[in-house]
């Protein structure tokens, strides 16, 4: 019986309950978190807040899978076209490669227009292919990753790039 990757919604401010209670059951999970600076009117703090809302990543088995919407605060998968979207293995791997790095991530979950297929040939992210969607600026990209719905926002230098599919998607 085999394992996927799945992304997992939950409700708002639910991730880290949802990921205990994952993690309580041993169900893999991955909760990719990022350090913020919060300042309040009387103090400042360092929080860790998930990198994408309400999204948890869970690697369940077909036996596992529906039992895990049971979880208090678990409220679908991710899904294209009626089906849940599998999440390749080396998405997670890459995306736990790249919160282990200094590069500045932000997420969006605007819609870009598609754009050129690309890989990334050098750094922590060789091999990583995605859509490049735009170009900020000299050193930052936007790439999406289909499977979970968002684009990251990653500091690259564009020397790292090479385009995959130099023809535009219609």
């Amino acid at each position: 019986m085999g394992y996927n990757w799945y992304a997992l919604y939950t409700f708002p401010r639910f991730e880290k309950k949802v990921y205990s209670r994952l993690i309580e059951r041993r169900i893999e999970a991955y909760l990719p978190l990022q350090k913020k600076l919060r300042q309040w009117k009387d103090r400042k703090k360092w929080i860790e807040e998930p990198l994408i809302r309400s999204y948890v990543f869970v690697k369940a088995s077909e036996l596992e899978y529906y039992d895990i919407l049971n979880i208090e605060g678990a409220v679908r998968y991710i899904s294209f076209s009626g089906k849940a979207a599998a999440i390749p293995e080396w998405q997670i791997e890459a995306m736990q490669k790249l919160m282990e790095t200094d590069h500045e991530i932000t997420i969006s979950s605007k819609k870009f227009n598609p754009g050129c297929a690309i890989r990334i040939m050098s750094g922590i992210l060789a091999g990583f292919d995605g859509e490049l969607i735009t170009y900020m600026g000299k050193k930052r990209v936007v790439i999406r990753i289909n499977q979970i719905g968002h684009s990251l926002v990653v500091t690259l230098p564009l020397s790292d790039l090479e385009m995959k599919d130099a023809v535009k998607k219609p």
